[in-house]
């Protein structure tokens, strides 16, 4: 029997947006202690609380932070690398004061803040287990700082603190990655300073430690206003070794610090992204075996790899699994854990035997099945810009075994445009595409000139160029698939979070391709952006756009509230009242033009919410919202009733 026919976006789908949230958990930041396997479980059925999660090894579950604890580090507001643990001794940060707590993972026992109150914050713990200390980056809030000064401190496990931690690093802008040699008398960090953002350029240092925890002999030993170095690691014999694009592309080095002349030796020449690009605090692409090898990952055709690489010998071999990404790889005994997405299924934390190769998923970030008939898989485009150069993304075509398209329709497309803008999206089963592949459109997600994964000179075409580059870019993607036959021309929309916010809504503004847009916590004036935001970007726009208020011009002409006139199409705007990265301000402001233009514009503000959404009720409306606010653009009867949207000037139904 043939399947029922109906409209897209009139599907019924198995994935409701009750499925975006129920038994779903967020997994990020992996660790070894031993046999035992470390997580952190992003809960929104719990107010979006992130738990720091144990596994033992004979298999047991159970979770280390209770409630009310939120394992959250807000350096750079984005965080990272929020615990540490040896010895089943755990430390983390806790996200309503961002003090530092310590606590038994065996014992579960209420944790103890080793920490002061304060205008202080602090991410990327280590243990320094021999002198009893932690070691981690400090962001000091003191009101009376023109803004947070960053250093490295170390802090007593004792809590005898009062001071905040004795102060390991300081004078630039931004440090990061403390990391300690096997025996614990080097440490290596990275450093970095205005207007740079930490993938443009910074430093690589090492110093010794003393038995009491002072540092000395302090020198740079890699990087530069135009190499940027990423996680540093030391090798079991006593080398340094860390990620630098100093060829236009992140591979890894090795340098011997002992050495009076400092030589960087490459371990394995690519045209290829190893790890990940060094916006986060806590990132891990690599880690060393205990035979000596680098278990890593590295980016190929957009799509991640992992393998085995002898330094040695320079040999990559590559470890097959059925993941197309990789994260937070980390190495102890025989085996490897890292966080994994997979075509076809969630993501999952992956354990992987390093002797026969075998990976076995030890949690999932779900434990919904789906029919593989209602599963969008993705496939790798292509498309060229105005310029004639390569733009790469991954289509994810309407899926759904139980229903099927009238004949001659085409499918509405959703183009994507990712957050950062310095960031990449990588393929793999992501539920929120399949919400919408499941109900016959289109998704398109594009890596624009911009984005990481493809190597320095791709990831600079946007200097300068924010809101140009990348609007062209996803709307060059939406033309090619339309010219191709493949999705429906009158039905084009865009969507994006952040930074890709500002792309949708500059792509309604700027060019004629789209029919609807949604911007989630998006940026809508480039001035108040560059005035009000938080320290870590406040100097980004420089590179993206210019510097400020030099080239105020530029910022007025890429700022989409400046020119309402050149709006004319239907959007939705998102918004957390807690941004501190975009303020809230922004979206409201541009509701309020728009709907003064008298063009469709509905706002859904979130109290409580921040700059990303993390609570299950918040995540269930805007997915139901943002379907009906399509149904109603393009003419659709939605499957399943959902609470109204109200849209402000739109006239038909």
């Amino acid at each position: 029997m043939s399947p029922p026919i109906a409209p897209a976006g009139s599907w019924c789908s198995p994935f409701t947006a009750e499925s975006l949230t129920a038994d779903i958990v967020g997994l990020a930041e992996c660790c070894l202690d031993g046999a035992d396997v470390y997580w952190l479980e992003l809960r929104p059925a719990e107010s979006g609380r992130s738990v720091l999660v144990r596994r033992t090894a004979d298999g047991g579950c159970a979770d280390v932070t209770p409630a009310p604890f939120d394992v959250r580090s807000r350096v750079h507001e984005y965080g990272g690398g929020a615990y540490a643990v040896h010895d089943g001794l755990v430390v983390f940060v806790n996200e309503s004061d961002q003090r530092i707590y310590r606590v038994d993972a065996a014992e579960q026992a209420e944790p103890t803040p080793i920490s002061p109150v304060g205008d202080l914050r602090y991410g990327d713990l280590r243990i320094d287990s021999g002198r009893r200390l932690v070691i981690c980056v400090r962001e000091d809030h003191d009101p009376t700082h023109e803004e947070p000064v960053n250093t490295l401190v170390g802090l007593r496990l004792d809590g005898s603190n009062d001071d905040g931690g004795r102060v390991l690093v300081s004078g630039s802008d931004f440090v990061s990655s403390p990391e300690l040699d096997t025996d614990g008398r080097r440490l290596a960090w990275v450093t970095w300073d205005h207007p740079n953002m930490p993938w443009d350029g910074s430093a690589l240092w090492a110093g010794r430690l003393d038995e009491q925890g002072g540092l000395s002999d302090e020198r740079q030993v890699a990087g530069g206003p135009r190499e940027a170095i990423g996680n540093p690691r030391w090798a079991p014999d006593g080398q340094l070794v860390f990620l630098s694009d100093r060829t236009g592309w992140w591979n890894l080095y090795a340098v011997d610090v002992g050495e009076r002349e400092v030589e960087t030796v490459a371990l394995l020449p690519m045209e290829a992204d190893f790890g990940r690009s060094p916006g986060r605090l806590g990132l891990s692409g690599y880690d060393f075996t205990d035979d000596h090898l680098l278990l890593c990952t590295w980016t190929e055709q957009g799509f991640g790899r992992l393998g085995l690489l002898d330094p040695g010998s320079a040999s990559l071999s590559p470890v097959e699994t059925e993941s197309t990404s990789y994260d937070s790889v980390r190495s102890s005994g025989d085996f490897a854990v890292f966080i994994a997405s997979h075509p076809a299924s969630p993501s999952s934390i992956v354990r992987l035997s390093l002797t026969g190769h075998g990976a076995q998923a030890m949690r999932r970030s779900t434990n919904m099945e789906f029919a593989a008939g209602s599963v969008s898989r993705c496939e790798p485009v292509e498309w060229r810009n105005a310029n004639g150069e390569v733009v790469h993304g991954f289509l994810y075509p309407p899926t759904n075994a139980e229903f099927e398209a009238p004949a001659g329709e085409l499918p509405p497309l959703l183009v994507h445009s990712h957050g950062g803008p310095t960031g990449m999206t990588v393929p793999g089963f992501n539920l929120g595409v399949q919400y919408w592949t499941s109900r016959g459109f289109a998704v398109l997600d594009v890596n624009y000139g911009g984005s990481t994964g493809h190597g320095r000179e791709y990831r600079e075409r946007l200097l300068g160029k924010w809101g140009i580059v990348d609007v062209a870019d996803c709307a060059a993607g939406a033309t090619a698939l339309a010219v191709q036959g493949r999705v429906d021309p009158a039905r084009l929309a865009i969507r994006g979070w952040s930074a890709g916010g500002y792309t949708t809504l500059c792509a309604l503004a700027f060019t004629d391709v789209f029919q609807a847009g949604a911007s989630h916590f998006g940026v809508a004036d480039l001035e108040t952006l560059a005035r009000d935001t938080h320290k870590f970007e406040s100097r980004y726009l420089d590179s993206l756009v210019g510097p400020y208020p030099e080239a105020r011009d530029r910022y007025v002409e890429r700022s989409p509230i400046h020119h309402l006139e050149r709006l004319d199409c239907p959007m939705i705007l998102f918004q957390g009242a807690e941004d501190k990265v975009v303020p809230p301000a922004q979206a409201q402001d541009m509701a309020d033009a728009v709907r003064a233009e008298g063009v469709p514009v509905a706002l859904l503000m979130f109290e409580g919410e921040g700059h990303g959404f993390l609570r299950a009720e918040t995540i269930k409306r805007t997915a139901e919202a943002e379907l009906y606010f399509y149904g109603r653009v393009f003419g659709f009867e939605l499957a399943d009733p959902v609470e109204p949207v109200t849209i402000d000037n739109l006239q038909h139904p």
